[in-house]
């Protein structure tokens, strides 16, 4: 990490601090316990049925596009089989939550920067161990997590891809879930089982549906469409919503190999304007939000569920 990186991390980290000590203060000055953060976090899952399907770039991408537009954006990055929010950042950070489960670290201290101001939050094998936390465990995580709400305004979590139990968890606790999908049959029928599972077994019918990978805005929509039909057609009141497309750019491959992410060095690729348009889309999207909708209430209901540490997750 560079002295730049290091710079932005500390200030970060005061950051936080000085909010916790802030909404302490709140909390003990209001003795009627009628005190709740102002501000309501958007959480988004990025999910898909299968791996190798973009889904992280996707949200490192979608996390700088959303920074941009004035949001404030911290990503957590729940993929237990393959921690990506890193290499697409050009990041190596030192700690996960796992040393905040454990006592070890404060979660201002695991935070790290990526560019453009985009907070994250490295999980790895550390997500895990949120099965079998202690009552005084959640506790702990819940407080330092309600902090964060009046930091942020978007929580994207990058989710592994299938139909795990980590990932269905992942998804359930979050308010709003998008499910990245290409034109290849198998990402289709997976995503098609992503969908069924968490309709069938948990009751949820709003899903966000991004074609990546794909020749034009034509391909896209038939995609669409098809999917759309099939679901329609064996489970009735589930609303799917198209938020778009990104195009299949060797630039947006060129970035992931340089590590940095397509926004930042093609800005004006068609993967990138394919970015921001997304952002546009899903800032306007605000009707479906839940009285809840924060990142505290996205732990608590997390935490509520049995994640299975037994099952692993397809990437």
């Amino acid at each position: 990490m560079g002295n730049k990186e290091m710079d932005q991390a500390t200030n970060l980290r005061r950051m936080i601090k000085g909010e916790s000590d802030r909404i302490y203060k709140l909390k003990k000055d209001n003795r009627d316990g009628s005190f709740s953060p102002i501000n309501r976090p958007r959480v988004i899952a990025i999910t898909s049925g299968k791996g190798g399907v973009g889904k992280t770039s996707v949200v490192g991408n979608l996390a700088i596009a959303c920074q941009r537009m004035g949001k404030r954006v911290l990503i957590f990055d729940a993929d237990l089989g393959l921690a990506n929010i890193d290499i697409i950042f050009g990041l190596n950070p030192r700690h996960n939550i796992k040393e905040v489960i454990e006592g070890e670290k404060e979660l201002s201290q695991i935070i790290v920067k990526g560019p453009e101001g985009v907070a994250i939050i490295p999980a790895s094998s550390g997500v895990q161990e949120l099965a079998h936390l202690t009552e005084g465990q959640k506790i702990n995580l819940l407080n330092e997590f309600d902090i964060l709400n009046n930091m942020f305004d978007i929580l994207l979590i990058d989710t592994g891809a299938g139909i795990s139990s980590n990932v269905i968890y992942f998804n359930l606790a979050a308010e709003e879930r998008m499910v990245v999908v290409t034109p290849e049959p198998t990402s289709i029928t997976d995503a098609y089982a992503l969908i069924k599972v968490m309709f069938y077994q948990h009751g949820t019918k709003n899903f966000f549906l991004l074609l990546n990978m794909v020749k034009d805005e034509k391909e896209a929509k038939s995609v669409y469409k098809n999917l759309s039909r099939v679901v329609a057609r064996f489970m009735g009141g589930i609303s799917i919503d198209y938020t778009g497309f990104i195009p299949l750019d060797s630039l947006l491959q060129e970035s992931v190999s340089r590590r940095e992410p397509v926004v930042c060095c093609y800005p004006e690729s068609s993967s990138s304007n394919s970015f921001k348009e997304l952002a546009k889309y899903l800032l306007r999207q605000t009707d479906r939000r839940t009285i809840d909708g924060n990142i505290k209430f996205f732990w608590k209901r997390l935490m509520a569920g049995a994640i299975d540490k037994e099952n692993e997750v397809g990437d």
